[in-house]
């Protein structure tokens, strides 16, 4: 790492002007949360591998900074040379930026790996020391990674209707008609994931995420999709172009950024396809007059672009298809809750397989008995790993109808490494499984009809009664937030709080969120809404048809972590009453699969918690049989026992 950075603050001396700080964002050039592995510039810098965080680099100092999920595996994999700042701690970026570097100072950042937001953000605190934020003409990190992993040539996919339940006309429309509302003529359309949904296409550009690197320009009579011909199939270039869709190099879209501003995109290529829009010819023409603005989602369009536009006459405001993606359509939601069952099915089986190794290599009591274990290994030479177990639950996943990867890098954590929020195992150091120790798994998967992300805390051993305590604080949580009804209107982060409540009790809470949206196979992190403690700027309001999840948890380092994790679907709620004609909402859960009992202290349950999960369990066991041999299914009968206080 020493080396990597004396090279850097060698570019940065010589660059025009010289550089007094190099920022070095996670991001790509879509402000993507997961990048390929030729945009992990962050990760080069510093050596962290989480997803999230941000590297500073001065003439004397290197910095990181990352969030409460992060904490300690950035203590453990940051060097000497670096220095990490938590979040919600430490001085922000910005401020720390605006107070340490010096007067005037000239601080770096690739323009294409910051979004207009944190640009401009930056910018304002730089004012008070007359410091300046400096696009670099090419990324100073790209110049010191020599063994840069090149450009995957990927095919372009078409996500059939079948699956994506409304046709790409139906959606330029929607969007067309959106445009004029707000006095614009055009989108750019930055992040992966929208441009994969509006286009009803996908791609394996980057893993755990169906996307395809590409920008798109909308207007309202053309469309562009901007990316390496070389993926695009002369089939699927067929698609595009019925849909009115003109397919173009991915370079080309800074070029063509720049006509849109000028308003001469559509004529300088002579397309006019007014056909799945919501005007034809002269009434385009006139239209496009009368709404001069171009709309840009801050958050998600890079610095670069942004600046090849005519500042004033740019709308910032989130994008229309974040909304609009969120909200299920019923062919989507039938494709989720059918991915949550096969998924399920395939925990059940891991659990079942997992159970069974337990007992038989470390003689450990197993999934239903309390006692120490033997602590008698079989046999040496046969070991039960991280990395192992979770290649085993991939395996499980894989057999199941429309697999197509996973959705994030399973989290299979024991003991102290389940404390790591985050963690991520890796074969030459990770933990061997203990009989006596707590296992946190969080994984998910990429299936055709939908995109799947569930926790399960298991102790194989004899749970102490601080960790039963700590589990059924966080299993009262999760049902708190699973089963509140609320009014139409309801913010996520007004019901984080639920969640909490049973953990407060005890003084203890977790630094992560407790739900986030999931998309339709596309990103398992999907927006605009959330369920947090953070009030987000760009949340919205719950609403009927979306999916969140539902995941407190509890970590305590060095020791062990806990967390419960089900995808659920917001739905209109059955109510008695209507106060204020708001309507009333709640949540169904489609994920399936047993919490274990013998974690659970049943002198903390109400009788209505243990009714909610004796019928959850009996769900559990209805829905997932059928995909089960008679060994599975005799396992899951037990494991789904009613029980009483």
């Amino acid at each position: 790492m020493a080396e990597i950075l004396a090279v850097l603050r060698s570019l940065m001396a010589s660059h025009s002007p010289p550089l007094d700080a190099l920022i070095v964002p996670s991001e790509d050039y879509h402000q993507s949360e997961y990048v390929s592995d030729r945009d992990k510039r962050r990760e080069f810098v510093s050596g962290f591998t989480g997803s999230a965080g941000l590297a500073l680099v001065t003439k004397t100092e290197a910095r990181l900074w990352t969030d409460g999920r992060y904490f300690l595996q950035a203590m453990q994999q940051l060097s000497d040379d670096w220095q990490l700042m938590r979040m919600g701690e430490d001085p922000p970026v910005d401020a720390w930026m605006s107070d340490n570097l010096p007067e005037e100072a000239a601080i770096g950042v690739d323009p294409w790996c910051v979004s207009v937001d944190t640009a401009q953000k930056w910018e304002r605190a730089f004012e008070k020391k007359q410091q300046k934020l400096v696009q670099t003409s090419s990324n100073l990190v790209d110049e010191v990674w020599k063994n840069r992993p090149p450009a995957e040539i990927n095919p372009v996919i078409v996500h059939p209707l079948e699956f994506a339940g409304r046709s790409v006309a139906e959606k330029l429309k929607d969007l067309r008609e959106k445009l004029p509302k707000e006095k614009a003529r055009g989108l750019i359309i930055t992040a992966l994931d929208e441009v994969a949904w509006l286009y009803n296409i996908r791609g394996s550009d980057v893993s755990y995420c169906p996307v395809v690197h590409a920008f798109a320009i909308v207007t309202l009579n053309s469309a562009f999709f901007y990316v390496d011909k070389r993926k695009v199939s002369s089939k699927v270039s067929c698609s595009l172009q019925e849909n009115g869709i003109e397919v173009r190099e991915y370079g080309e879209v800074s070029s063509d950024v720049a006509l849109l501003a000028s308003n001469q995109l559509d004529k300088h290529t002579g397309l006019r396809s007014g056909r799945n829009g919501v005007c034809e010819n002269d009434k385009c023409e006139a239209e496009e007059n009368s709404n001069d603005l171009t709309l840009v989602d801050p958050a998600s369009c890079c610095y670069a672009l942004f600046s090849k536009l005519d500042a004033k006459k740019v709308l910032l405001q989130q994008s229309p298809l974040a909304l609009a993606k969120a909200l299920k359509n019923p062919v989507e939601l039938d494709g989720l809750k059918n991915a949550h069952i096969r998924d399920g099915a395939a925990v059940v089986q891991y659990l079942v397989w997992l159970d069974k190794q337990m007992q038989e290599i470390y003689g450990a009591s197993g999934y239903f008995l309390e006692g120490k274990g033997s602590g008698k290994k079989r046999s040496d030479d046969v070991k039960l790993t991280e990395v192992t177990v979770s290649d085993k639950l991939e395996g499980f996943r894989a057999s199941k109808e429309h697999f197509r990867g996973l959705s994030f890098p399973t989290i299979s954590s024991v003991g102290p490494n389940a404390a790591i929020i985050h963690y991520e195992p890796e074969a030459e150091t990770c933990a061997e499984l203990d009989p006596d120790s707590i296992y946190l798994f969080d994984s998910g998967a990429q299936y055709l009809d939908g995109t799947t992300d569930i926790t399960r805390t298991v102790h194989f051993g004899k749970p102490s009664a601080h960790e039963k305590t700590c589990y059924t604080s966080v299993l009262k949580g999760h049902m708190a937030l699973g089963n509140a009804r609320f009014p139409n209107g309801t913010n996520g982060p007004a019901l984080d709080i639920l969640a909490r409540i049973p953990l407060w009790k005890y003084g203890l809470d977790y630094r992560h969120g407790t739900g986030h949206g999931v998309g339709s196979y596309l990103y398992v992190h999907e927006g605009p809404h959330t369920i947090s403690f953070r009030q987000q700027p760009r949340n919205v309001p719950l609403q009927v048809s979306m999916t969140v999840t539902d995941e407190p948890g509890y970590y305590e380092d060095g020791s062990f972590g806990i967390r419960l994790e089900n995808v659920l679907v917001i739905k209109e709620a059955d109510t008695e009453f209507n106060f204020g004609d708001k309507e009333y909402l709640s949540f169904e859960h489609i994920t399936w699969a047993p919490y274990q009992i013998k974690l659970i202290d049943f002198s903390l349950l109400t009788p209505e918690e243990v009714e909610w999960l004796n019928t959850y369990h009996s769900k559990c066991l209805e829905i997932l049989s059928p995909y089960m041999d008679k060994n599975e299914q005799d396992w899951l009968k037990k494991a789904t026992e009613p029980v009483s206080a």
